[in-house]
């Protein structure tokens, strides 16, 4: 039976994090706000200077080319390039430098053209006094080239150089800040980024920006949660709120900084495994967005230009509260929720990347498919885990950044099917990968756990089962500090020693799992401990007891629904009914454990006669980009408890 677990928190803060749009929508290099600019100056009238008329009329084919549908670039760029022939002054031919770069960098894969725009507008704009605009816009731009050239280490002393004259400009100066401490976490360097938020957070109380000052403290604290530095991000968190509180301002920033403030404090209960403790702030950060979705976009500037910044666009915040509910729901073992609120994200999700390209849509979608899978693992629904394991696959093709954050969650979802469909040595091989890919302790501690089960049921793996139980002993040094994976150490405890027949050493371990489990609302674990505890009293001779244990795991089952739970539970309510005389309930649970294994075994035959039934061969490299189909299933259906 495999242990499903959190292990995502860490992994949706990270991309949280190198996903938000640190900045204002307007673009002062774009195309269309040049246009605008040159439209509100004053100089339409009959005196405009030959060069704005020329100017103003290449600019105007150069955005109808760029918004046509679908976009003519190549006819844009050749309009900005006629630009050169008039021999502009420094300002326009700067600024044309970077529309080019940004129409190159953005909608062509010429690089190497891009840079060269772009690094012309970054040389010719230092030259042009108040000119900042145009200047740290080529600056940003070219550093993102860069990264996306893997020249690292050109971008960051170009965003330094940037950040260091920018002081007396404090939107930009903000924007290069958040924009290198994303560079130095790209890296895996969080300390350097937390002391470039921390420099950010200064900044912005001198310039009098309390919402920018907010938005750098909360990025750091997503930070040091990510770096589990717990002591400080309590305090950290505590200011944040008392800042979020009292700012008065834009009614939907002032919501999205308390969407982003509780979004931290439920990951935080989530990645502790604290399913009961986190319900209050799920409950206000659902509400909050409730207000969120009724409030209109206020389209006036704020008046302080360093508070020119959005965290996250309100529909991409509302499918963020639809994830980290469902997130909640898998662990609390609310799995017909979990599917409810998966659907609906999955849905908005389909009508925003219609329109919106942006990778965390991407990232979203992959973790919301990833908890759907164990979903469908626990309730008996293998054949569709398996489709959408596929699924997860093609998406991690199309993006090298997202299988590299995702494979070892994608091995390890493969090692859970082949638990459910008993392949015993492609389990251990697809964790064996996994636990190869990740360097994440959660995910390590969670995956060892279910690798345990693994060697539990093959019975003859002694050696390498006791040497991965002395590193996830929950009586000593437990590796994290996750609550409820802490509760399924002590539940494989119990189930070891079941196996080995140790029947008062498992009830101990069992009593622990159930009294940590009650304490937080794990209800899948509490209905795991509570029917094998039934079973071992069944096999003691204490039916009475054992019938005390059985019922309420059924019940939990059924409400879950966990198959593989209601299977077990009916199959020893059989047999207790007939030990205990009630011939018409043991012929009922009959008849139930029959119809449990009946729709196990029809949906096992049809999972592995799926092509994509050949992932769980696939251990090395990104995922195979066709699968072959093969004759039939290759597994029994032995044994599914």
């Amino acid at each position: 039976m495999q242990l499903l677990g959190e292990s995502y928190c860490h992994q949706l803060l990270h991309a949280l994090w190198l996903g938000v749009s640190h900045h204002r929508t307007w673009q002062p290099g774009s195309l269309a706000a040049a246009l605008k600019n040159l439209l509100l100056s004053g100089k339409m009238a009959s005196n405009v200077e030959a060069p704005e008329r020329w100017y103003l009329a290449l600019l105007g084919f150069a955005e109808h080319f760029r918004t046509s549908s679908p976009p003519k670039i190549r006819l844009c760029v050749h309009c900005l390039q006629a630009v050169f022939q008039f021999k502009p002054p420094q300002r326009i031919e700067a600024r044309t430098h970077l529309q080019l770069g940004s129409v190159l960098y953005h909608h062509t894969k010429n690089s190497e053209l891009a840079r060269s725009h772009l690094e012309k507008a970054w040389f010719i704009s230092q030259q042009v006094p108040q000119f900042e605009d145009v200047k740290f816009e080529a600056a940003s731009i070219l550093s993102e080239l860069f990264c996306q050239q893997n020249l690292v280490d050109s971008a960051k002393p170009l965003l330094r150089k940037a950040i260091q004259i920018s002081q007396q400009t404090p939107y930009w100066h903000c924007r290069l800040l958040f924009q290198l401490a994303q560079l130095h976490t790209l890296e895996k360097d969080l300390v350097s980024a937390c002391d470039l938020l921390g420099v950010g957070a200064e900044y912005a109380r001198v310039v009098g920006s309390e919402y920018t000052r907010a938005l750098f403290l909360l990025s750091k604290g997503m930070l040091l949660l990510m770096e589990r530095k717990l002591g400080e991000v309590h305090p950290l968190l505590t200011l944040c709120g008392t800042i979020v509180e009292n700012w008065q301002g834009n009614p939907i920033q002032k919501e999205s900084l308390r969407v982003f403030f509780l979004v931290l404090q439920v990951t935080h209960y989530l990645d502790a495994g604290q399913v009961k403790s986190v319900k209050p702030c799920l409950k206000q950060l659902q509400q909050c967005i409730q207000t969120i979705s009724t409030l209109h976009d206020d389209e006036i500037l704020p008046s302080n230009p360093a508070d020119l910044f959005h965290w996250l666009p309100k529909e991409h915040m509302c499918v963020l509260v639809y994830l980290v509910t469902v997130m909640h729901s898998m662990q609390a073992g609310y799995l017909e929720k979990a599917q409810k609120y998966t659907d609906k994200a999955l849905m908005q999700l389909e009508k925003l990347k219609m329109l919106d390209c942006s990778p965390i849509l991407s990232t979203f979608q992959v973790i919301l498919l990833e908890h759907i899978i164990m979903c469908r693992l626990v309730t008996g629904h293998k054949a569709t885990a398996l489709q959408e394991i596929s699924q997860v696959c093609q998406l991690c093709q199309q993006s090298p950044r997202l299988f590299t954050n995702h494979a070892a969650q994608l091995h390890t979802l493969l090692g859970l099917y082949c638990i459910s469909v008993n392949c015993m040595d492609n389990a251990e091989a697809q964790f064996t990968t996994a636990l190869r890919l990740t360097t994440h302790q959660e995910l390590w501690t969670y995956i060892v756990t279910n690798l345990a089960s693994v060697y539990i049921r093959e019975g003859n793996r002694h050696q390498e089962l006791y040497s991965l139980l002395e590193r996830i002993n929950p009586d000593h040094n437990f590796p994290v500090s996750s609550h409820c994976l802490r509760a399924a150490a002590f539940y494989i405890r119990g189930l070891l020693s079941f196996f080995q027949g140790r029947y008062n050493e498992a009830k101990r371990f069992l009593r622990e799992t159930l009294k940590m489990s009650n304490a937080e609302d794990l209800n899948r674990l509490t209905a795991c401990s509570l029917v094998l505890l039934g079973h071992i009293f069944y096999v003691l001779g204490n039916h009475r007891e054992s019938n005390n244990m059985v019922v309420p795991a059924m019940q939990l089952a059924s409400k879950i629904p966990d198959m593989s739970v209601q299977l077990w539970s009916s199959a020893l309510l059989k047999d207790l009914n007939k030990a205990l005389g009630n011939t018409m309930d043991a012929h009922e649970a009959a008849q139930m454990h029959q119809n449990f294994s009946q729709q196990l075994l029809q949906d096992h035959i049809a999972a592995c006669s799926l092509p994509e039934h050949n992932l769980i061969s696939w251990t090395d490299g990104p995922p195979p980009v066709q699968i072959q189909a093969q004759n039939g299933p290759t597994t029994s259906l032995a044994s599914l408890l």
